[in-house]
């Protein structure tokens, strides 16, 4: 196979990847809490299950990403993730006692989590061995959210929120299938130092991206954990909770492609800080909604949230963070943006929910964003200061 042959082979097996992984997370984000719900678990329950993962997903993105960087074996450590989520999913297929559902989750979560930064990972090293962008392969994840968001929501209104595990079962197999197939990029251009990648981490530039990334993210993370289960409270059936579901994702892919051909004529810190005013608009909507199509407009402002703050946040890293670190890197990354900010979120939106209400949760993740915003201005007035 000759090298143009082969590189759109490659990037059509990455899309493909994107695509069936993202599907799956569609389920995890927008169906599994309802699936929880459906079992009889009040929202302090389900937020529970919700921090267990990000706990535990600490050490496990520090450790897959370590490794990753270390042993120069990413694309396999990605088919070992997947394997472990399938045996964690065929655990979970019978059980209905909150206990043991949350053990099991635990162990889903000590695979699920590292599978988007190590994903991230090899995408931008393929990306630039490729010259292609990370952002015309990444808006495939996308899609896959968008339309299996929408299937997806149908399947389980005909057959019941039971099927939410099988459905789980068949995405991540698919995964695995195409993680199999699909060539490793990992750079190998200098030897791993731990003792160097942790003076690159605890440089002040560095660690204030990772702080302000951190308290954005709670904010994130009180959306995502807890939208579907207010929407359901609100009277939306499973179908218009995947058109929300489908509507932050088909707008986020628009600006995936903007940003990628626009994105570098700005500055990162100014362009998250940008994106952060856009969470603290989009809490305080959601803060006020009360009709479910509210909540799906409303996700609408994922494009100018989400869309353009993970793109320029993983610039950010890319600028931070030299090749032969990446995968640590982007574990520290996921640590920050899904561990500890959904262990965060887990806890205190579940007692939030419970104790004040849904606006109380919103204006809490409007203040958070508020904080990040705050953060991302004094680096880059810091930085450039003369």
């Amino acid at each position: 196979m000759n090298e143009p042959a082969r590189l759109t082979r490659q990037t059509a097996l990455l899309r493909s990847l994107h695509f069936a992984s993202y599907s799956s997370m569609v389920l995890i984000a927008t169906y599994f809490p309802l699936y929880f719900y459906s079992l009889g678990f009040t929202k302090l329950q389900i937020g529970a299950i919700y921090s267990v993962g990000p706990v535990l997903s600490i050490v496990s993105n520090l450790l897959v990403g370590i490794v990753s960087d270390k042993t120069k074996s990413l694309r396999r450590m990605i088919s070992l993730l997947y394997l472990g989520q399938i045996l964690a999913l065929a655990l979970l297929l019978p059980q209905r006692e909150f206990g043991i559902m949350s053990a099991v989750m635990a162990l889903f979560y000590l695979f699920q989590t590292p599978i988007n930064s190590m994903l991230d990972s090899l995408t931008l090293l393929a990306a630039d061995r490729m010259h292609r962008s990370f952002a015309s392969i990444r808006m495939f994840g996308s899609l896959g959210y968008a339309i299996c968001a929408v299937i997806f929501g149908l399947l389980l209104k005909t057959y019941g929120s039971d099927l939410t595990i099988v459905l789980s079962l068949v995405t991540v197999t698919v995964s695995l299938v195409f993680s199999l197939i699909v060539a490793d990029f990992q750079a190998s251009v200098r030897k791993f130092e731990f003792g160097a990648l942790w003076l690159v981490l605890k440089r002040r530039e560095t660690f204030g991206f990772f702080l302000a990334l951190g308290l954005v993210s709670v904010a994130h993370r009180l959306n995502e954990g807890f939208l579907s289960v207010a929407m359901r409270e609100y009277g939306a059936s499973d179908t218009v909770i995947g058109f929300a579901s489908l509507t932050s994702s088909v707008s986020e892919i628009p600006v995936f492609f903007l940003m990628a051909r626009f994105g570098h004529r700005f500055r990162e810190f100014p362009l998250l800080a940008v994106a952060s005013v856009m969470y603290i608009i989009r809490m305080l909507l959601l803060s006020v909604a009360h009709d479910p199509w509210a909540f799906v407009a409303i996700q609408a402002m994922h494009s100018v949230t989400f869309g353009i703050f993970y793109i320029t946040a993983l610039r950010c890293l890319q600028s931070l963070i030299p090749d032969e670190y990446r995968s640590s890197g982007q574990g520290v990354f996921a640590v920050v943006w899904s561990g500890i900010a959904g262990l965060f979120a887990g806890m205190l939106g579940g007692w939030l929910y419970d104790a004040y209400g849904l606006a109380w949760l919103y204006r809490m993740g409007a203040l958070f964003a508020l904080a990040g915003c705050a953060g991302f201005l004094f680096f880059h007035y810091r930085r450039s200061a003369p």
